[in-house]
């Protein structure tokens, strides 16, 4: 058991290295990797119960000590991210395809991954994982709600069918990981150390998956693509951040609210763009699941030396 859990740590902090690897093997092993495409929600669903099994109560309680902080947060999460890919998708020219599917990774709901980057940018990790929390819960209404007001521009949508797939695919088997918690609490400790291996071994098969299916037009407008999820998550991370001073939050809570907002549940994001669209609209979630591992890990590596510095030359001053 050790074992695992130690293959388990490296994995999960190794996790954008693993992401890059698996995308590069989906992109010259599509054929492989693209016999996953019909497993892509189960895999998310296995996932979110992973999540399930370590959401506590006490996450809930910060919600209700802390309603205006995480109402910001989760306010910004679902304002800004939705409103930079909207104007993304007016000034870049795409395909409807990848436009939707932009819009679409823009209106989920925050990643797990956004938690591990607020503790290590030294910003307010209570507050990153209520509002994951809460935007996660959320996400049934507000993001097909949102996909369908920004993106039925460019391809139909289904707004009850994407809402009825997030309840099953997020919120049941959050449900059922929470339930475990209660009922078999003993397994449930056993078994969230290998929770990093689970989870990272579902995102990469995901991308894996999206990649591969979708390789040819990668080759033709994954450059553009690219670009466009680089400004995407900049951008939320930028606008989250002042929104946070904006509304006078301190240092910690502006690292915690722009690091929430700039990274996606890009996972869900792939599974519902293959689900309602095609896999080309799923790019974007797949290549935003890359680089939001590699931007996170380096903004809270900037946020963490920042504050050191701040720190000692305060230190320094007193002397």
């Amino acid at each position: 058991m050790k074992a695992l859990t130690s293959i388990s740590d490296f994995v999960g902090k190794t996790f954008a290295g693993w992401v890059i690897l698996f995308a590069v093997l989906g992109f010259f092993f599509p054929e492989t990797f693209k016999l996953i495409i019909p497993w892509i929600v189960t895999l998310l669903a296995i996932i979110m119960f992973g999540m399930g099994l370590t959401i506590s109560v006490d996450d809930f309680r910060e919600v209700a000590r802390r309603p205006y902080e995480v109402g910001i947060g989760v306010v910004a999460q679902f304002l800004i991210m939705p409103l930079i890919a909207v104007i993304l998708t007016k000034i870049i020219p795409m395909s409807p395809e990848v436009a939707a599917g932009v819009i679409l990774v823009g209106c989920c709901p925050g990643g797990t991954s956004s938690n591990v980057m607020t503790y290590l940018s030294k910003g307010d990790v209570a507050l990153s994982v209520a509002c994951t929390s809460v935007t996660t819960l959320a996400a049934p209404i507000v993001t097909p709600f949102l996909v369908w007001l920004f993106a039925s521009q460019f391809l139909p949508v289904d707004a009850m069918a994407m809402f009825i797939s997030i309840v099953k695919v997020v919120l049941v088997p959050l449900a059922l990981g929470f339930a475990a918690q209660k009922l078999v609490p003993g397994l449930v400790a056993k078994a969230v150390p290998a929770l990093p291996l689970v989870s990272v071994a579902g995102i990469v098969l995901i991308v894996a998956a999206v990649v591969g299916a979708s390789r040819g037009a990668i080759i033709e407008s994954g450059l553009m693509i690219f670009a466009v999820v680089v400004l995407h998550n900049g951008l939320g991370y930028l606008l989250g951040f002042f929104a946070a001073r904006a509304c006078g939050l301190s240092l910690a809570k502006r690292k915690a609210i722009a690091i929430e907002v700039g990274m996606q549940n890009s996972g869900l994001g792939a599974a519902l763009a293959n689900a309602y669209f095609s896999p080309l609209a799923a790019v974007p979630s797949a290549i935003f699941s890359v680089w939001h591992n590699i931007s996170g890990a380096l903004l809270a590596n900037y946020f963490a030396r920042r504050i050191e510095a701040e720190t000692g030359a305060a230190k320094a001053g007193k002397a």
